[in-house]
């Protein structure tokens, strides 16, 4: 197996703990933007003798019929790394350099070398400084929340109790509120007798966005219903929610992640969420099972 590493001080807990980091550990997310593109300029042309995407697809596990459909895609090898670590766990910069080395394009490992470690060094610095407590006195503390266990951040949280439980987290735009209020009278207020964790409805202000958020969906949520749209697409908040989600269930084993369509997209759906079983509201067909199917979803333990 091909071996590539970066050294970094030791700090405990994490993946990149030991002097050299174990790649296999470092999930493939650590790769940005600039060395998938730069993949894809290797891989993207076809080659009669060099593998190119095709052949990386394959050693990933895709199906002749996946790696077909990819065909029409402008960065097919950007589509593939995608789609794989969102499907898998063992989606790691430690295999996809593995999987490289195998194919033969060890000169793609080695013009990317710098930019690779680069990456895994600013992921591990992420980790480490996510890790370590935040240098600030109490009174002054906005971001972390002042009560134990971080109980206290919703509306009917017990600070000196059992912190409130849901069972689905709901991510969506402000421009589709309109749908969340039906899902609220169609979910909670029926029989199925559902707890939605509606943000703008039960998180209390004051408190930094993004930890209380992850806390939500990690932590007090069995599931997360994802209401795509248009507006959906350009939601940076709802792209940090669904991926963070994402991570906590690669493959979609645990069937935490449930998207949801209630009106026509002039865009295309989401890449990253073409694996999952979608609940379609604009279908006049499926229309009447439509919220039997999504309760049926959220009462699974």
């Amino acid at each position: 197996m091909f071996a590539f590493s970066y050294y970094f001080r030791k700090q405990p807990n994490m993946a990149c703990a030991d002097s050299e980091v174990d790649l296999e550990k470092i999930p493939l997310v650590a790769l940005n933007m600039t060395v998938r593109k730069k993949l894809g300029l290797y891989l993207n042309p076809k080659h009669t003798v060099a593998a190119d995407w095709m052949a990386l697809a394959e050693a990933m596990g895709f199906t002749y019929l996946e790696i077909k459909n990819y065909e029409v895609s402008k960065n097919p090898t950007g589509m593939v790394l995608e789609d794989w670590q969102a499907r898998t766990t063992e989606a790691s910069v430690g295999k996809l350099l593995s999987v490289l080395s195998e194919l033969d394009r060890k000169d793609i490992v080695e013009d990317l070398r710098h930019l690779i470690n680069e990456d895994v060094r600013k992921y591990c610095d992420n980790l480490k400084k996510k890790a370590e407590p935040p240098l600030q006195v109490p009174e002054v503390d906005s971001c972390v929340p002042r009560t134990p266990e971080r109980s206290g951040i919703t509306v009917d949280d017990d600070p000196e109790g059992v912190p409130e439980m849901f069972d689905a987290f709901i991510c969506y735009c402000q421009s589709d509120f309109a749908f969340v209020h039906e899902m609220i009278r169609e979910l909670e207020q029926t029989d199925y007798k559902l707890k939605l964790c509606v943000f703008d409805r039960d998180v209390l202000p004051g408190s930094c966005v993004w930890t209380i958020t992850s806390e939500l969906i990690e932590k007090r949520c069995k599931r997360m219903v994802v209401v795509i749209s248009d507006e959906y697409l350009d939601s940076d908040d709802c792209d940090f929610q669904t991926k963070f989600a994402l991570s906590l269930c690669p493959g979609a084993r645990s069937k935490r992640l449930i998207p949801v369509i209630y009106k026509r997209m002039t865009k295309p759906f989401p890449s990253i969420l073409r694996f999952l079983t979608i609940c379609d509201y604009t279908r006049p067909c499926t229309q009447a099972w439509f919220w039997t199917r999504l309760a049926k979803a959220l009462s699974l333990p």
